[in-house]
């Protein structure tokens, strides 16, 4: 079976497509306990591209801190899993933005954290080399994040909630739809503050340089948003606030 990144054919029957993806970062790619198989959001968006277009879809969980190495490498063709935008326009070959996404602040629902000032003296955690983390990092919320006692780094969302579960730390920062996924599997054991940290774009990351299989992902999904199947498979994920997220235009 042929692979994008060697030398891509004029045809584009038996072709393998690998999606890089974070296999721990519902709802957009995890694995489903009940049938053993890694699903979500952007995994159905990519199953059905590639049903559209004859290829063989391989999904291929990647270590979030590698995932430039992964792409660098051939390993993967994309990276389809909530990727962040903004702020990385010229780092990779990019699709059109596709979602809205707010980085937000989850906390435990007796917290009594109620606004960002409050994260004054608590520890914080995300998850390593997350778009939280950047946007913690950056100039524009250097003030807030230097009120913190600590802010800690993990490379799993999951084991974030956890330990915020624990008592090991007091918030966590994070993409908005992950910590509505959290919270409806673990009902009342948390919330989100009110006011989002900062705003970005989700888009499909492709290797620097590589428009022709950019261009036939984006075609294909473009049909897929103009026949309302994007938006029929963001529907399953309602509970999540996907629809709303979507970007339509």
């Amino acid at each position: 079976m042929r692979r994008f990144i060697e030398a891509p054919a004029a045809t584009d029957e038996d072709t393998e497509f690998v999606v890089g993806f974070d296999a721990e970062y519902p709802p957009y790619g995890y694995l489903d306990e009940a049938t053993g198989d890694y699903t979500g959001f952007d995994l159905e968006l990519a199953e059905e591209l590639c049903k559209r277009r004859g290829w063989t879809l391989k999904k291929q969980p990647i270590n979030w801190d590698n995932k430039d190495a992964e792409i660098d490498s051939g390993t993967i063709d994309c990276i389809w899993n909530g990727m962040t935008y903004t702020g990385r326009e010229a780092a990779y070959t990019w699709s059109k933005p596709y979602v809205n996404n707010s980085i937000v602040i989850a906390v435990l629902a007796e917290s009594d954290i109620q606004t960002p000032a409050d994260l004054a003296g608590k520890v914080v955690i995300v998850q390593s080399d997350s778009s939280a983390e950047t946007a913690l990092k950056s100039e524009e919320l250097a003030a807030l994040t230097g009120t913190f006692a600590d802010l800690q780094r993990n490379a799993s969302y999951n084991t974030c909630f956890t330990d915020m579960k624990s008592g090991a730390v007091d918030a966590v920062a994070v993409d908005i739809g992950v910590a509505r996924y959290q919270m409806r599997n673990n009902p009342d054991a948390f919330r989100i503050l009110e006011e989002p940290i900062s705003t970005e774009q989700y888009a499909i990351a492709f290797k620097l340089g590589n428009e022709a299989l950019r261009d036939k992902v984006q075609e294909t999904y473009d049909e897929m948003l103009a026949d309302g199947t994007v938006m029929k498979i963001a529907e399953k994920y309602s509970d999540d606030n996907l629809p709303d997220m979507l970007i339509t235009e």
